[in-house]
């Protein structure tokens, strides 16, 4: 049972490692509505407004990202370059509003150690950032070779698997919001 190319072992092993990061959300999902079920000292943590520009953000970047592909596949080399610069400064900024965000729930005095709730918060918000700089790393990879003139099968492989990672946590960020926010209701 051979893979008939490298590229589509490549989606198959980022699929496999998306289901892999997908288990873990649920699992955390679930273990903290199960908790919150239980009552006890539940308080909701209160979601700081810059959430909302970060969805933005990342649904932009899932854009540039896309703008970037197509760039690429009509041997636009420097319009490619320009939309992954594009992509990684969005990444960036938004892994800088979670950090604002954290650091706004701190200084009210909501922190890891408060409640499930904040736990919940700290924790699904932090493993999100930390895939998510994943992603930056494979954008940084993408950045650095976009320099090179000649693009063929593989590299074009990286970029597409670079994209299903990046949408899927694109997609993780929403799902996380939409938790969330029914934690809120």
């Amino acid at each position: 049972m051979g893979w008939q190319t490298p590229a589509a072992a490549s989606r198959a092993g980022i699929y496999a490692a998306l289901a892999s990061v997908s288990m873990l959300f649920a699992s955390l999902t679930l273990f903290f509505l199960e908790r919150r079920g239980l009552g006890g000292a539940w308080y909701c943590t209160p979601l700081p407004q810059v959430l909302y520009f970060n969805t933005l953000l990342l649904l932009t970047s899932s854009g540039t990202l896309e703008l970037a592909r197509r760039a690429l596949s009509a041997d636009r080399l420097r319009a490619f370059q320009g939309w992954i610069y594009g992509t990684l400064g969005l990444g960036l900024a938004f892994l800088a509003g979670q950090w604002m965000a954290w650091r706004q729930l701190a200084a009210a005095g909501v922190y890891l150690k408060g409640n499930p709730s904040s736990a919940f918060f700290y924790f699904a918000t932090g493993a999100h950032a930390l895939h998510l700089a994943g992603g930056l790393a494979a954008l940084v990879y993408l950045a650095l070779k976009a320099r090179e003139l000649r693009w063929g099968l593989r590299r074009r492989t990286v970029v597409d698997v670079t994209s299903i990672y990046w949408h899927f946590m694109d997609g993780l960020w929403v799902y996380l919001l939409a938790v969330l926010l029914a934690m809120h209701a």
